[in-house]
């Protein structure tokens, strides 16, 4: 359901609206599994959908969208701070962002917000990860 809202919020935002064809194609879903997505989130009151007349975001829906895209930025910004290759970024945050508490994500944002305010911290855990972490060269660290 979040990756639905999300995806609604950024649609709108960027385009001013959202179809079911431009959600399932960014989704990479069938336009059916978006159809019973947004009778769920329309349910829920996250939206108001009604067939063939659009998608609307519902305040709450708004509100849950815009969260969900700034969890997602806040792990991306957060794995690119560690040296994270652009590739594996998106992939990694979309298995994080589903598989985290609450109150980790609380943590992992303060981290992202003590690095920004302080360079040389970030600076200093970077040389430390350059000299301590395996190397990729170890076919067990890669895995």
């Amino acid at each position: 359901m979040e990756d639905y809202l999300e995806k609604i919020y950024e649609l709108m935002n960027d385009k001013g609206y959202a179809r079911v064809s431009d959600i399932a194609s960014s989704l990479a879903v069938q336009p059916s599994s978006v159809t019973k997505m947004l009778q769920k989130l329309d349910e829920n009151e996250y939206v108001s959908y009604e067939k063939y007349r659009g998608i609307v975001l519902t305040p709450r829906g708004q509100r849950m969208g815009k969260l969900m895209k700034e969890r997602h930025a806040m792990l991306a910004e957060f794995l690119r701070m560690l040296g994270v290759a652009e590739e594996t970024i998106q992939r990694d945050v979309e298995g994080i962002e589903h598989h985290v508490s609450p109150r980790t994500l609380e943590s992992l944002q303060a981290l992202v917000v003590f690095f920004n305010t302080n360079p040389k911290a970030l600076e200093s855990f970077l040389q430390f990860q350059a000299t301590e972490s395996p190397s990729s060269e170890d076919p067990i660290a890669r895995s």
